[in-house]
């Protein structure tokens, strides 16, 4: 059985996640979370916490900028 997380949990890692991910690429945190939003990288967070908040953030800036790629996103 899978382990519930409070959306207070869900929601620190994610605000983290989005300012990890805006100074990988040169955003700001807005740009980054509507980059993110877009292209479908919030979403999948949502969908898979349990194992993202488990993973360092440099690899699922990484890998959710691969995700969001592959939706249609353009940052390299």
């Amino acid at each position: 059985m899978e382990k519930e997380y409070s959306n207070d949990e869900k929601l620190e890692w994610t605000m983290i996640f989005i300012h990890e991910f805006g100074k990988k690429y040169g955003l700001n945190m807005k740009q980054s979370f509507g980059y993110l939003s877009r292209f479908k990288g919030i979403d999948f967070i949502d969908n898979h916490y349990g194992f993202v908040h488990t993973q360092s953030f440099t690899s699922m800036v990484d890998d959710i900028a691969g995700y969001c790629k592959r939706q249609g996103g353009r940052l390299e």
